[in-house]
């Protein structure tokens, strides 16, 4: 089993605030931090998708009161948002009592439910954290056959950890297919499944663009808020990111429109039919698939406070990946997949135009060297591992 950094984060927020959400999709590895963590503090798991559970925590009010010396979790909490509201008394009580932190671990596979009721209830009484699919720090460090492995397979622990790529192949399929067919009809609206397929199919196709919605429209035989709607709940399902533009005013025309990825390479390349790691170096995709995987590795280890931006302007200067902190340091990512990285004269005028503070391109190789004008090449774990020192200074 593969020991996930993001416990020790749930139990340090489990010391400061009364109850903490752990957000990701399903099958991400909620449910086996929640256990893992249950064996080291008195606590009591409730999974809400099992009706015997489900009925045990209708009173919430009564179950804490006959487990209040316990860290309660529940599991898949979105299958019951109306728990949220009695909560908020609960915890001021405890509070009251002088129990101020530890109380309850919500685990959710989707943030539509949870955010909004628990935002609602428990202003100033919850932590959020979310879980992403396992990184190249968890899993690989720099070792390339395990970074490609990693790569081809995604993060969700059962595809990455099956015993040849056509079990983690097959694997995904179902998991494509559950969601689809079972849990996207209960969290979300009603929408048919060979629709919504297609629809993740050609985001897949797309990986890494502006997505043109009219386009997405016409070939969907549904409207262009239909499209947008779609695209909403993939996002709102932890499934896709929407990586925003950065747009303060530098007095040029500047593309404002979102890129759009596909968050996990495993779901990626099971959705456009790649099976093995040649397959993927032959396909078109190759480059905005490696483009999302290395975003969603950097954003793994990021702080809530650091916020992804993309760069780009009519004339044609570009950054794949501006990391905004909180003191607003800003820095400048260029992802490239060869071994000897080269660049455009556009990441050069765009890291002027953006008064890029520090400047990287993240390349195959595995050392760090100078590239001139301040940018230095560096292998994408050793990148994680300085935006981990940020974090944790």
């Amino acid at each position: 089993m593969i020991k996930r950094s993001i416990e020790n984060s749930i139990k340090q927020a489990l010391k400061r605030s009364p109850s903490v959400a752990l957000i990701g999709p399903r099958q991400v590895g909620k449910t086996t931090i929640a256990l893992n963590i249950s064996e080291s503090v008195p606590a009591i798991y409730l999974d809400l998708e099992n009706r015997l559970d489900l009925q045990r925590a209708r009173d919430i009010t009564a179950f804490h009161a006959e487990n209040s010396d316990k860290l309660i979790i529940l599991d898949e909490v979105q299958r019951m948002p109306e728990v949220f509201a009695p909560l908020r008394g609960i915890i001021d009580k405890e509070r009251r009592k002088g129990n101020k932190a530890g109380q309850f671990l919500f685990l959710g596979s989707a943030s539509i439910d949870l955010l909004q009721q628990s935002s609602e209830s428990l202003a100033g009484r919850i932590a959020y954290l979310e879980l992403h699919g396992i990184d190249i720090l968890e899993y690989a460090d720099q070792r390339q056959d395990k970074i490609n492995t990693l790569w081809l397979r995604g993060g969700f622990p059962e595809s990455l950890l099956a015993k040849s790529d056509a079990d983690s192949l097959d694997w995904r399929r179902d998991f494509i297919k559950t969601y689809l067919e079972r849990d996207i009809p209960q969290l979300g609206p009603r929408i048919p499944a060979l629709t919504l397929e297609r629809f993740w199919t050609m985001l897949a196709h797309n990986q890494g663009t502006i997505i043109n919605a009219s386009q997405l429209a016409r070939n969907l035989e549904v409207s262009g808020v239909t499209v947008g709607r779609y695209l909403d709940l993939m996002a709102d399902l932890l499934l896709v990111r929407r990586l925003q533009p950065w747009t303060v005013n530098v007095g040029k025309r500047l593309v404002r429109a979102p890129k759009v990825y596909v968050r996990d390479s495993g779901i990626t390349h099971s959705l456009l039919n790649i099976s093995n790691y040649n397959h993927l170096l032959g396909h078109p995709v190759v480059g905005g698939s490696w483009e999302g995987f290395v975003i969603e590795n950097m954003m793994s280890v990021a702080l809530s406070g650091v916020l992804p931006f993309y760069y780009r302007t009519s004339g044609g200067a570009e950054i794949d990946l501006i990391l905004e902190f909180s003191g607003k340091e800003k820095w400048a990512i260029e992802i490239k997949r060869s071994s000897a990285p080269s660049l455009s004269k556009g990441f050069h005028i765009a890291c002027e135009d953006i008064k890029a503070d520090k400047r990287y391109v993240i390349y195959s190789g595995k050392e760090k060297f100078s590239l001139g004008e301040g940018i230095t090449a560096i292998s994408l774990p050793d990148l994680m591992e300085k935006l981990l020192k940020v974090a944790r200074s």
